[in-house]
């Protein structure tokens, strides 16, 4: 089998990584990859988000399956372009895409299909807005209705900030979702889905902050782990059967069959199990994280779910280790990220047990040498037989590696290694 990936990113090297490891995929292909991703497979120069280019691509490559990884080539149409031409895709078509490219949309789809979320209101106006933050009171919750990648969202207790950020957002946009504060701890679940079945892989947690203690503002995520030894019994099951399941039936109805991954971000809260928001693509960090734990053949389940055979498809079978992911983020990120720097230690930090290091921000200079180019860097993932013991070699593993500016979370899965998540109106589980 050979598989075409799109995608720049630590997603897309992930999923090359762990699609090389099908004993059925003969050549992983990355377009336009990054300079980590050219160290496992075969890159290609793409415009990632023309249609015709990705078609002409997989055509020249004479690919079994093409996997799309990011959202903006999904929401512009990339799948429905490579279907009309006869390749199997892991990726959503354009309309379906829009549950990623518009959190007003997600909204309609979640109350067509009795999917429980926070109370939402898509103002068009700054006085709109304002009522609305009124209404559901601090903390603020401010999306903006499109994609900006993983950063749209502020959170605040300050009205001042969260009215600024929802006229920001009405500057570029004809509408903002103002929504009601979801309380308790958040989950991230990946569902494969073929158009009728949901498959959900192994859950994790993310970090969207860039600072210990969640401080700072939102960013695309800077550390994740999984599983999540905390989470209540039957949790898995519950989003399925409440929210996956049923989105994938109501985009069916709708005449947009979901075939692809849907990124279902949940909280647990004092209330029930709540939908934060959909992504329509493997979510980044959590991606690396989770795929770092799959031991099923990855391409053979992906193209199962492009062809409408994941019903047939055996139960996913799972390490028992345990996976944490640090990102590791150049200078003045999330803002506008200083890049050009000399990066040091790679070699030595990807030599340690456990310890995979894949590439989202990097380019090689005019002599060779490995230099910052984007906000997030690197994810080092790390893997263990228990979360302490995943976070410690990840962390060693960062130690080593450095670049000026350099900037990480060192808190990325401690508090559920230390036993002290807590879901509302749960005993907290012992850890493992």
């Amino acid at each position: 089998m050979k598989v075409l990936v799109i995608g720049p990113g630590a997603r897309e090297h992930a999923l090359a990584a762990a699609l090389s490891r099908d004993p059925q995929v003969d050549a992983v292909i990355a377009a336009p990859g990054n300079p980590g991703i050219g160290l496992i497979c075969e890159t290609r120069p793409l415009d990632s988000t023309d249609p015709q280019a990705a078609v002409a691509l997989a055509e020249e490559l004479d690919v079994d399956l093409v996997v799309v990884g990011p959202e903006a080539p999904l929401v512009a149409g990339v799948a429905d372009a490579l279907r009309a031409a006869s390749f199997p895709v892991f990726g959503p078509g354009q309309e379906a895409a829009t549950l990623e490219g518009s959190k007003a949309y997600a909204k309609e789809v979640m109350e067509a299909a009795g999917v429980p979320t926070a109370e939402a209101v898509a103002a068009t106006t700054a006085d709109e807005a304002a009522a609305a933050l009124d209404r559901f009171g601090a903390p603020y919750v401010v999306k903006a209705d499109g994609l900006a990648a993983g950063k749209g969202v502020v959170v605040t207790d300050d009205r001042a900030a969260a009215l600024a950020h929802a006229e920001s957002c009405l500057s570029v946009s004809d509408r903002v979702v103002i929504e009601d504060y979801l309380d308790g701890p958040e989950v991230s679940l990946f569902v494969l889905c073929d158009g009728t079945t949901a498959v959900p892989l192994e859950p994790a947690q993310d970090f969207k902050r860039i600072g210990d203690g969640d401080s700072g503002p939102n960013t695309g995520g800077m550390g994740a782990y999984s599983p999540l030894p905390w989470a209540p019994a039957g949790m898995v099951e519950q989003i399925v059967t409440r929210v996956a399941q049923p989105v994938v039936d109501e985009m069916a109805r709708r005449g947009s069959p979901f075939i692809g991954l849907l990124y279902c971000g949940l909280a647990l809260t004092s209330r029930g199990l709540r939908v934060i928001e959909f992504n329509v693509r493997f979510g980044d960090p959590e991606t690396q994280s989770v795929l770092a734990r799959l031991q099923s053949p990855l391409a053979q389940v992906l193209l199962a779910a492009a062809e409408g055979r994941l019903g047939d498809f055996p139960a996913l079978e799972w390490s028992e280790d345990a996976s944490v992911t640090v990102v590791m983020a150049a200078q003045n990120y999330p803002e506008a990220p200083r890049t050009g720097d000399p990066i040091a230690g790679l070699e030595e930090a990807g030599a340690l047990e456990g310890v995979m290091i894949l590439h989202a921000g990097t380019t090689s200079s005019p002599d060779g040498e490995m230099i910052t180019a984007g906000g997030r860097v690197l994810s080092v993932v790390a893997t263990g037989p228990s979360l302490a013991d995943a976070r410690d070699r990840a962390y060693e593993a960062v130690s080593l590696i450095s670049w000026d500016g350099e900037q990480h979370r060192t808190d990325i899965a401690r508090g559920a290694a230390e036993g002290a998540v807590v879901v509302p109106g749960q005993q907290t589980k012992e850890r493992s």
